[in-house]
């Protein structure tokens, strides 16, 4: 049964354990990278080709390397074939600059 997405009224939140990311996708860039905030998501620029899911599968074994988890840990909520996406990342080991400047902020003003 497909899990709908969460209402997050940030770019990411936790899920207990899981990191839920709202992500704005940039298929074709010149370079992998995580990019800033724009709104509600975090822009993501990949090398990848929109195409067939493609750039959405790059993205992903990007992504799993940054959070030091494995392909399967991470999960695509909504949004394969479109640039806006949610992803929920299992237990990350790392958190990249951008999220965890993000998430110690939003702890020091919970």
């Amino acid at each position: 049964m497909a899990r709908k997405g969460l209402a997050i009224d940030s770019f990411c939140a936790w899920d207990g354990e899981t990191l839920v990311l709202n992500i704005l996708g940039q298929p074709g860039a010149k370079q992998d990278a995580i990019g800033k905030v724009k709104g509600d998501q975090l822009k993501v620029s990949v090398t990848a080709a929109p195409v067939a899911g493609r750039a959405t599968d790059h993205m992903v074994r990007f992504l799993a390397e940054e959070f030091g988890v494995a392909v399967n840990d991470i999960q695509v909520v909504f949004g394969r074939f479109n640039v806006n996406k949610q992803l929920r990342i299992k237990s990350p080991r790392n958190l990249p600059s951008v999220i965890r400047n993000h998430l110690s902020h939003e702890v020091q003003t919970g």
